[in-house]
C-alpha cells in the first residue's frame, strides 16, 4: 500500500448533485485519496432550491464565500437560518434540511462532508419538499 501524501487538487468539472445543485469537483476520495472528508464548491444562483434531504451518518460543514442563502432544517423543516458571506454552517449527521437562495444574488460556498464522496449517504425526502 502506498503511504498517504499531501496533494494539490485543482477544481474539476461541474456536476449535478442528487440534491439539485451544481457543484465543482474538488477534494474527494477519487481526486485526493481521502477517506473521511470531501470538499466541493457550490454555486447557487438566485432562485436555486435543493431537494429536501439528509446525509446518513455524515456531518456537513459549509463556509459561505459570497452571497447568502437560507436553510430550513428539522424533522418537518420547521427551523430556519440565514447564512451570509463569511459565515459557517454546521449540519449534524441525519438532519433533514433544504437550502434555498431567495436573496436576488448568487451565492458561492465551500461544502465539506465527513465522507470521501459528497454524494454518498444522501437520502432524499420528497415528502418534505412541499413544506417550504
Amino acid at each position: 500500500m502506498t503511504p498517504a501524501n499531501c496533494k494539490l487538487i485543482r477544481p474539476g468539472d461541474a456536476y449535478l448533485g442528487q440534491q439539485g445543485f451544481t457543484y465543482t469537483t474538488g477534494l474527494t476520495g477519487v481526486t485526493a485519496g481521502s477517506q473521511h472528508i470531501s470538499m466541493t464548491l457550490v454555486n447557487l444562483p438566485d432562485g436555486a432550491r435543493a431537494k429536501a434531504h439528509l446525509h446518513r451518518d455524515i456531518e456537513t460543514a459549509v463556509y459561505v464565500i459570497d452571497g447568502e442563502t437560507e436553510m430550513f432544517f428539522g424533522d418537518r423543516l420547521q427551523d430556519r437560518l440565514v447564512a451570509r458571506s463569511g459565515e459557517y454552517v454546521y449540519v449534524p449527521a441525519d438532519m433533514p434540511h433544504l437550502v434555498i437562495n431567495r436573496s436576488r444574488a448568487a451565492c458561492r460556498a465551500i461544502v465539506a462532508h465527513t465522507a470521501a464522496d459528497d454524494q454518498v449517504g444522501i437520502v432524499l425526502l420528497p415528502e418534505l419538499d412541499a413544506l417550504v
